[in-house]
């Protein structure tokens, strides 16, 4: 299995990428792990520790994170980011990870990588926390602002394999993420979503709102990337807001000290299932070849995460799974 990291991509790059490919490597002696980007300064952190089952692909341009998408994609041929989708598409590697540019990694994919026939539009697809630390996948958590309701149903399809294909669950229970739970809430898109994802090949629950997601009443929860950036911000800034706080209220006196102190590691353990870096990457699901979104924040731990998942999901067959599935419901 041979995986390409886009090692010039994400706010610790290169340091991280390099660290986490020496981490995965190290763990999975049965896979590649190909590091593209500029070779002058990826080698000087590889120094005398460099792995067999490491590799250098030099790239001499990088798409920065201001940079605008499709005109990046487009004219940066011999970015990091665009040579590793190109190893996807011509088969040279069996996955990409990179935490560059969201927008330029959704054009690489699209424009480099191509999509499933039959998929009209790829999506975006993260795993939330949960209390129970399973955490729920969302699709599409902002790949595309705006969707019909026949591209809901095949995110519903697409996260419904992904979590059998990568997680190992037999049923997962896929949810439409609305402002009640009643079947004929909510606006004109999830009216006319609701009757097409309970014919569709899912176990459809319903209708889930924002605030249960982390109750993880479904599996897999569907929306448009409109109404999920924003359920996906809000979770963000509510569990920055909630760590902030405990860590003032614990160091006011001697009294919550002490406190702090009995509970540390309960308190460590609940921010570790909300910490990104444990669930590594989001698919990019849809495109035809498996490629992952790192958080832009990402460290070694993260990187090596996201080679887990590609290992897992190239280990079943993710991309034709969908791509069988998605044939057949066309026909």
């Amino acid at each position: 299995m041979r995986i390409a990291i886009d090692a010039m991509g994400g706010d610790h790059a290169p340091a991280a990428q390099v660290e986490g490919a020496l981490l995965a490597a190290a763990e999975w002696s049965d896979t590649t792990v190909v590091l593209v980007g500029d070779s002058a300064r990826i080698e000087p952190l590889l120094q005398g520790r460099k792995p067999a089952n490491v590799e250098v692909r030099h790239a001499s341009e990088i798409i920065e994170a201001e940079d605008e998408p499709v005109k990046a994609v487009r004219r940066k041929k011999d970015a990091s980011m665009v040579i590793a989708g190109r190893m996807v598409k011509d088969r040279e590697v069996d996955a990409m990870i990179s935490a560059g540019n969201t927008g330029a990694l959704m054009t690489t994919g699209l424009l480099v990588v191509g999509r499933i026939r039959g998929i009209e539009r790829p999506a975006l697809a993260p795993m939330l926390p949960s209390l129970d630390g399973e955490g729920v996948l969302a699709l599409d958590l902002g790949a595309n602002m705006d969707a019909t309701p026949e591209q809901l149903v095949q995110y519903a399809i697409m996260g419904s394999i992904y979590r059998s294909k990568v997680h190992g669950l037999k049923e997962p229970r896929v949810g439409l993420l609305n402002v009640g739970t009643e079947a004929m809430k909510g606006n004109e898109l999830t009216k006319a979503a609701y009757p097409l994802l309970e014919q569709a090949p899912v176990r459809f629950v319903g209708n889930i709102e924002s605030r249960d997601i982390l109750k993880k009443p479904c599996d897999v929860i569907v929306c448009d990337g409109f109404a999920g950036n924003i359920m996906l911000k809000s979770l963000e800034g509510a569990a920055s807001v909630i760590f902030s706080v405990l860590k003032t209220e614990f160091t006011r006196t001697w009294y919550t000290k002490l406190a702090a102190a009995v509970v540390k590691k309960g308190i460590g353990q609940f921010r570790k299932k909300m910490d990104y870096n444990e669930h590594g990457a989001a698919p990019l699901l849809g495109v035809d070849g498996l490629v992952l979104k790192s958080h832009g924040s990402s460290n070694a731990l993260a990187i090596k995460n996201a080679v887990r998942q590609a290992r897992i999901a190239v280990s079943n067959e993710l991309v034709s799974s969908i791509r069988v599935e998605i044939s057949n419901g066309s026909e």
